[in-house]
C-alpha cells in the first residue's frame, strides 16, 4: 500500500469530545492492541455484537468484523441505523477504488459528526486491516452510544460511570470505580438487571467468589428479556487480569441505552401528575382571591359614611368622645382589613407569577374586584379618614385656645413686670466715674450683657401685644383689663432703651481715656524693662573679675569692652525717651482731673532707680579700663616665662632619650674584654653626671612657672616631670649595665668561663630579648635554651625539664631571667651535665626525633669540617627501622666520650 499516499488523503483528525474530552485514554488505541491479544479477542467479540444489535433492524448481519466491513457496504449501512440519517449513495462497483470511496463516505460521515479521527485510513478498512477496523468502530461506538450519555452534569465516560455507581450504590458488595476489573466478578451486571427489573434476577441468592454463574447469569437475562445480544463469554472476562476497558463499556453502555427507555415512560407520568396539581392549585387561589376582594369591598362601602359625617357638639365632652371612638377605628378595627388588603395583593403576585411559570394565561379578577379597584376604594376610605381627624382636632383645638390664651397673657405678663423691676435705677448710677481701666472694661461687660438680655426680653414684649390682639379678635370677655395692663408695660420698655443708651456712651467715653493712659504706662514699661536689664547686666559685666591664660585672651576681652563703651551714647538717648513718656502721663492726668489708681501695673521700675543704676554705670567704666591693662602686662610676663623654660627643655629632653639609646646600643653591642667594656662605661656615665647642672637651671625655671601658676606651655611637649623621670631612668640604666658587667667579670673568674662563651651568651640573650628590656619571659627564655641545644620539647618529659630548669633561674616566680640568672645557671650547666645523654639528644633533635641520622642532615645542620668528621666515623645504623645510608649516632655520641674519659 502506498503509505505516501495515504498520509496525504487522510485528515487526522483527534476525536474530541468537547468539555470532557474522554478520548484522551483512547488517543493510542493501537498500542493497547499489541499489548493484548485477549483484549483484541474480546474487541472483536464485543464490537461484533454490537453492530449485529444495529444490523438486525436492517435484516442483515455481520460474521467477521474486519472482513465485512471491506466495501464499505454494510458499515454505510450502519452508520444509517445508529444515526437515523441517510448517507450518499454508495457505489456498487466490486473495484477496490469504489470500497475505497465507499470507506471514506463512511468515515466522512463520522467526522461531519464532531469526530477527529486519528491515523485511521480508508485503505487500511478495505485491505482488512483489524487493528484499524476494532478503531474505527469503538470511535462509531463512542460517538453515538457514549458520547450523549448524561448524569448530573457530567457526560460520556464519567456520566455512565457515574451512572453505574448511581444504580448500584445500594449493593454494597458493588463498587464500580472503572470499566475492567470493577465488573470481573458479574455482580455489577446483575446489580443494573435487579435495580431496574427486580423480578428477572434473585440477587440474593448470587455470590461474589462465583463469578461464572453471576456473568452467565447476567449475560442470560439481557439476551432473553432485554434484547441485549451476548457481547462477552464469562470465561473471557473471568480469564483475563483486566478485562479490555472498551468491550465493557460497550456492553454496559447497551445497558444504559436498554434502561434509559424504562425511565422515561415513568418521567412522563410524573409529568402529567405535576401539571394536574398546579392546574388544581391556581383554581384554590383563584377562588380564595375572589371571596377575599368581596368581603374587603364590603367594609370599605359601609365605613366610609361614619367617617363623613362632620356635626359639631357643643361641649369639650362630646367632642372627646367623638375622638375616642375614631382613635378605636384606627386601633382596633383598621389593623386587620391593613393585613387583609396587603394578603391580597401578594397572592394576586404569587397566582400571577405561578401562572406565568407553568406557562399558564394570566388570571383576571371579576369585574370590579381588580387590585386597582380595591386600591381606589381604599384611597378614598383614607381620604374621608384623614378629613375627619383634622375636622375633631381643629374644633377640640378651637375651645382649649381661648382659655390657654387667657392664662398666657397673664403668666408673660407677670414674669415680665417681675424682670423689669428695679432696672431704672441700676441705669442711672454714676459708678465709671471712680472706676479703675479693668473695672471699666468689667462694667462695660456687665452693661453688655444686660442689653443683650434687653434684646432677648423684646420678643416677649411683643408676644404678649400678639396675645392681647388675639383675645380682642376672638371677642375674650375680659379685654379691657387685658389692654390696659398691655400699654403699661410697652410705655416702660420704651424709657428702658433710652437709659441702655446713655450709660452705654458714658462707660466708652471714661475707657477711652483710661485706655491711653494704660497704653502709655504700658510703652514706659516695655521700653524701661529691658533698659534696666541691659544696665544691671552692664554693671555685672563691668565688675566681672576674670581668669586668663593667654596674651589672645586678654585682647579678646579688651576689645570687647571698647565696643562696650561705644554704645553708651545710643543707650543716653533711650534714657531720656522713657523719662520722656513718664512726664506726658503726667500731663493728662492734670488736664482730665483722672481718678489714678495708684501706680503704673505693668512695672516696678521708677525714673528715680533708672537714673541712679546709670550713674553707677558711667562711674564704673573707668574702673573697668585699669584692671585690663594690669592683666595685659601680667600675661606678657607669663608668656616670657614660657618661652624660656621652652627652649631649655626642647634641648634636655631629645639629649636625655638619645643617651637612653646609645646605652641601649652599648649593652648589646659590646666588644673586647669586660674589663674595656667597664672602662668604657665608667666614661660613659662621667660624661651624663657632667650635665646635671642644666638639669638644675631647667628646675629654677620650672620654679618661676609655677609661682606664676602657669599650667600649660604650648611652646614644648616635656613638662619637667617627664625630665625628671628621663634622667633618673637614665642614671639607673647605666648604674645597672656598670653592675652587670662587673658581675659578669665575677661569674667568670669564679666558674672559669672564657670571654668567648661569655659573649656567645650575650649574643643568645641579646637575640631573644625582642624587647630589650634586659630580661626574657619563660618563652623567649625557652626559645633561647632550644636554640643552645636543651632537650625540652613539648611533651611531658620536656615540660618536666623546663619547670626543673625555672625553678633555678626564677626562684622567686616573677615569670623573669634576668641575664645574671642566665649566665650563672649556664655556667652551671657547662661545667656539670655536657653529658653523652646531652649530645645524643642533640643529635636526636637535628635528626627529627628519629634513632638515627643521615649524611645530609649532618651536612645541613653542622659547620663542613665538624659534619665531615662525625660521618667520618659514625657507623652504619643497623635497627629495625634503618633506611640506606642511615648512621649510628648514639653509639657515636657514647664513644666520644669514652675517649674523653680515657
Amino acid at each position: 500500500m502506498d503509505h505516501h499516499h495515504h498520509q496525504q488523503h487522510h485528515h487526522h483528525h483527534q476525536y474530541d469530545g468537547g468539555e470532557n474530552d474522554y478520548m484522551q485514554q483512547e488517543d493510542d488505541w493501537d498500542r493497547d492492541m499489541l499489548l493484548d491479544p485477549a483484549w483484541e479477542k474480546q474487541q472483536r467479540k464485543t464490537f461484533t455484537a454490537w453492530c449485529n444489535s444495529h444490523l438486525r433492524k436492517a435484516g442483515t448481519q455481520i460474521e467477521n468484523i474486519e472482513e465485512d466491513f471491506r466495501d464499505g457496504l454494510k458499515l454505510m449501512l450502519l452508520l444509517e441505523v445508529i444515526s437515523g440519517e441517510r448517507l450518499a449513495k454508495p457505489e456498487r462497483g466490486k473495484m477496490r477504488v469504489h470500497k475505497i470511496s465507499n470507506v471514506n463516505k463512511a468515515l466522512d460521515f463520522i467526522a461531519s459528526k464532531g469526530v477527529k479521527l486519528v491515523s485511521i485510513g480508508a485503505e487500511e478498512i478495505v485491505d482488512g486491516n483489524a487493528k484499524m477496523t476494532l478503531g474505527m468502530i469503538w470511535t462509531i461506538i463512542l460517538r453515538f452510544a457514549i458520547q450523549d450519555i448524561s448524569v448530573e452534569e457530567t457526560s460520556a465516560k464519567e456520566g455512565l460511570l457515574l451512572w453505574c455507581q448511581r444504580k448500584t450504590a445500594p449493593y454494597k458488595n458493588v463498587n464500580i470505580q472503572n470499566f475492567h476489573i470493577s465488573w470481573k466478578d458479574g455482580l455489577g451486571f446483575c446489580a443494573l438487571i435487579h435495580r431496574h427489573r427486580p423480578e428477572l434476577i434473585d440477587y440474593g441468592k448470587l455470590r461474589k467468589d462465583d463469578p461464572m454463574t453471576n456473568l452467565n447469569t447476567a449475560f442470560d437475562v439481557a439476551e432473553k428479556y432485554l434484547d441485549i445480544p451476548k457481547m462477552l463469554d464469562a470465561e473471557d472476562i473471568v480469564g483475563t487480569a483486566r478485562p479490555d476497558e472498551k468491550a465493557i463499556m460497550t456492553y454496559v453502555s447497551s445497558f444504559y441505552h436498554a434502561f434509559s427507555g424504562a425511565q422515561k415512560a415513568e418521567t412522563a407520568a410524573n409529568r402529567i401528575c405535576k401539571v394536574l396539581a398546579v392546574n388544581q392549585e391556581n383554581e384554590q387561589l383563584m377562588e380564595d382571591y375572589e371571596k377575599l376582594a368581596s368581603d374587603l369591598l364590603e367594609w370599605i362601602r359601609r365605613t366610609i359614611p361614619w367617617l363623613e359625617n362632620r356635626v359639631p357638639e357643643n361641649t369639650m365632652q362630646a367632642m372627646q368622645q367623638k375622638l375616642e371612638d375614631f382613635r378605636d377605628y384606627r386601633r382596633l378595627h383598621k389593623p386587620p382589613k391593613v393585613q387583609e388588603k396587603c394578603q391580597l395583593e401578594i397572592n394576586f403576585n404569587t397566582l400571577q407569577t405561578k401562572l406565568r411559570l407553568s406557562n399558564r394565561p394570566a388570571f383576571m379578577p371579576s369585574e370590579g374586584k381588580m387590585v386597582s379597584d380595591i386600591s381606589n376604594a381604599w384611597g378614598g376610605l383614607e381620604g374621608a379618614e384623614k378629613g375627619y381627624e383634622e375636622w375633631l382636632l381643629n374644633e377640640i383645638r378651637r375651645l382649649e385656645r381661648l382659655d390657654h390664651l387667657a392664662e398666657k397673657f397673664r403668666q408673660k405678663a407677670a414674669i415680665h413686670e417681675a424682670w423689669t423691676d428695679g432696672k431704672e435705677e441700676m441705669l442711672q448710677e454714676k459708678d465709671y466715674e471712680t472706676a479703675s481701666l479693668s473695672e471699666i472694661k468689667a462694667l462695660l461687660k456687665k452693661h453688655e450683657a444686660f442689653e443683650s438680655d434687653l434684646a432677648a426680653h423684646q420678643d416677649r414684649v411683643e408676644q404678649i401685644a400678639a396675645i392681647a390682639q388675639e383675645l380682642n379678635e376672638l371677642e375674650y370677655y375680659d379685654s379691657p383689663s387685658v389692654n390696659a395692663r398691655c400699654q403699661r408695660i410697652c410705655d416702660q420698655w420704651d424709657s428702658l432703651g433710652v437709659l441702655t443708651q446713655k450709660r452705654s456712651e458714658a462707660l466708652q467715653r471714661t475707657e477711652k481715656l483710661l485706655e491711653t493712659i494704660d497704653q502709655l504706662y504700658l510703652e514706659f514699661a516695655k521700653r524701661a524693662a529691658p533698659f534696666n536689664n541691659w544696665m544691671e547686666g552692664a554693671m555685672e559685666d563691668l565688675q566681672d573679675t576674670f581668669i586668663v591664660h593667654t596674651i589672645e585672651e586678654i585682647q579678646g576681652l579688651s576689645t570687647a569692652h571698647e565696643q562696650f563703651k561705644a554704645t553708651l551714647p545710643e543707650a543716653d538717648k533711650e534714657r531720656q525717651a522713657i523719662l520722656g513718656i513718664h512726664n506726658e502721663i503726667a500731663k493728662i492726668v492734670q488736664t482730665y482731673h483722672v481718678n489714678m489708681a495708684g501706680t503704673n501695673p505693668y512695672t516696678t521700675i521708677n525714673p528715680q532707680e533708672i537714673n541712679a543704676k546709670w550713674d553707677k554705670v558711667r562711674q564704673l567704666v573707668p574702673q573697668r579700663d585699669q584692671a585690663l591693662i594690669e592683666e595685659h602686662a601680667r600675661q606678657q610676663n607669663n608668656e616670657r616665662l614660657r618661652r624660656q623654660f621652652a627652649n631649655q627643655a626642647n634641648v634636655i629632653g631629645p639629649w636625655i632619650q638619645t643617651k637612653m639609646e646609645e646605652i641601649g646600643r652599648i649593652s648589646i653591642e659590646m666588644h673586647g674584654t669586660l674589663e674595656d667594656q667597664l672602662t668604657h662605661l665608667r666614661q660613659y656615665e662621667k660624661s651624663i653626671v657632667n650635665y646635671k647642672p642644666k638639669i638644675d637651671q631647667l628646675e629654677g625655671d620650672h620654679q618661676l612657672i609655677q609661682e606664676a601658676l602657669i599650667f600649660d606651655n604650648k611652646h614644648t611637649n616635656y613638662t619637667m616631670e617627664h625630665i625628671r623621670v628621663g634622667w633618673e631612668q637614665l642614671l639607673t640604666t647605666i648604674a645597672r649595665t656598670i653592675n652587670e658587667i662587673e658581675n659578669q667579670i665575677l661569674t667568670r673568674d669564679a666558674k672559669g668561663i672564657s670571654q668567648d662563651q661569655m659573649n656567645e651568651f650575650r649574643a643568645s640573650f641579646n637575640h631573644f630579648d625582642r624587647d630589650h628590656s634586659g630580661t626574657l619571659g619563660a618563652e623567649e627564655f625557652k626559645a633561647c635554651l632550644i636554640s643552645l641545644g636543651f632537650d625540652i620539647g613539648n611533651d611531658a618529659q620536656g615540660e618536666a625539664e623546663f619547670s626543673r630548669i625555672m625553678s633555678i633561674v626564677d626562684p622567686n616566680r616573677l615569670g623573669l631571667v634576668t641575664f645574671q640568672a642566665f649566665i650563672d645557671f649556664m655556667s652551671r650547666e657547662t661545667a656539670d651535665t655536657d653529658t653523652a645523654d646531652q649530645v645524643m639528644a642533640s643529635f636526636k633533635v637535628l635528626a627529627g626525633d628519629k634513632n638515627y641520622i643521615l649524611a645530609d642532615e649532618l651536612r645541613r645542620e653542622l659547620p663542613p669540617d665538624q659534619a665531615e668528621y662525625c660521618i667520618a666515623r659514625m657507623t652504619p645504623y643497623t635497627g629495625p627501622d634503618a633506611v640506606p645510608g642511615a648512621l649510628d649516632y648514639m653509639s657515636f655520641s657514647t664513644a666520644l666520650y669514652g675517649e674523653s674519659d680515657l
